[in-house]
């Protein structure tokens, strides 16, 4: 494994991290956590020693999960990051709220203490400000306690953004979105954090599995290797100097297998001479990534499936792809997009800020006329 410091925090921790929201769905639902945990150690023999996860992952098992592997290891060998934000603290933002939330994460991890705590999921500046605002002393006083050991914090914000949420000085890392899609919308907030000796953890690096899901499209990134498209996105990611971590999600072995291959010599080198090989690629910050925070709707449409979907008229440019893929790979009723009540609640969770509405329409219009 190949290993990287975390920003000036003395820390070396694997180029690749574990994150623990793709575990295979039917044996989380079944109730088969301990073949999840057994997968956490398997990566972890495999050197990966950074192990993120959040409240309501995968049916909010995910950090039960974690804590059965951490349960199993020897603690000091891995780096734990979890989460929280208004969302998991409750209605009321006060002391007592965000305590419970923190002793209920440390209790599922099963450990005295979080090495990542992040204020999570910063949409926007105003965003950060009220978190700051009303959460931000909380974390001061848990790590004074030695429940936190790094307050971090997650944004989908685009660089100009992130760079004042690092200007701030109050971080010693961030996890942001990055690959070979949105690159040139990170870009500044990546070198900021990296100049001010903080770490770098990237999310979805593989684009939350578009890039492998279409390796035509994306076999630019392959050249001058050996490997598939999703370890040459992976590896793309990694390569950075800027980046300590590039953070994938795993349902097998066989998936673990393949990034740490993806990763074997590793050279760093600075952005700018790792994106000159993709910068002639596919370059869309439009494309949904599956996040899947937009499961809220309430006539129980898609959403996530229906914007997976519409990512093949985007990739491709024709409508039929989008219809194609609503029938053949998620087989619904492509008609449920006209359901749609334009409640907004997606596009307000909405991590990209995409057009949900707009492309739902889009969808539905397509439909009228293909009948």
């Amino acid at each position: 494994m190949y290993f990287k410091e975390y920003g000036n925090t003395g820390i070396k921790v694997s180029a690749i991290g574990f994150g623990a929201m793709r575990f295979d769905e039917e044996d989380v639902r079944e109730g088969r956590l301990e073949k999840c945990a057994d997968l956490m150690l398997y990566a972890l023999d495999k050197g990966i020693n950074y192990w993120d996860t959040a409240p309501f992952y995968c049916e909010d098992k995910s950090e039960e999960i974690v804590g059965m592997a951490v349960k199993q290891a020897r603690r000091e060998e891995i780096y734990l990051a979890t989460k929280t934000n208004f969302g998991t603290v409750g209605e009321k933002h006060d002391r007592d709220s965000f305590r419970k939330r923190l002793e209920t994460s440390l209790e599922r991890l099963q450990t005295d203490y979080i090495d990542f705590y992040h204020l999570w999921c910063l949409l926007n500046l105003e965003s950060y400000e009220q978190h700051m605002e009303e959460l931000y002393g909380f974390f001061e006083e848990a790590r004074s306690e030695g429940l936190i050991r790094h307050i971090v914090f997650s944004s989908h914000m685009e660089g100009s953004a992130i760079e004042k949420v690092i200007e701030s000085g109050k971080f010693k890392g961030m996890l942001i979105g990055y690959n070979p899609l949105n690159h040139r919308f990170r870009q500044s907030g990546i070198k900021s954090a990296y100049e001010n000796g903080m770490g770098v953890v990237a999310m979805n690096p593989v684009g939350g599995g578009l890039i492998p899901d279409n390796p035509e499209i994306f076999s630019y990134l392959t050249e001058g290797t050996d490997l598939n498209v999703g370890q040459a996105a992976l590896r793309f990611v990694a390569s950075h100097k800027e980046i300590t971590i590039a953070l994938n999600g795993f349902t097998t072995k066989e998936h673990i297998d393949e990034a740490v291959k993806a990763i074997e010599n590793l050279e760093e080198k600075p952005a700018a001479e790792v994106i000159a090989r993709v910068s002639e690629g596919v370059s869309l910050n439009n494309l949904c990534t599956g996040c899947g925070y937009c499961k809220v709707c309430p006539v129980d449409i898609l959403i996530p499936k229906y914007m997976e979907a519409y990512n093949m008229k985007l990739l491709t440019g024709r409508e039929q792809e989008c219809l194609d893929r609503l029938k053949w790979q998620w087989g619904i009723d492509k008609e449920d997009a006209g359901k749609c009540i334009a409640c907004k609640k997606c596009e307000e969770l909405c991590t990209q800020h995409l057009p949900i509405i707009e492309r739902l329409n889009e969808i539905a219009k397509m439909t009228e006329e293909a009948n």
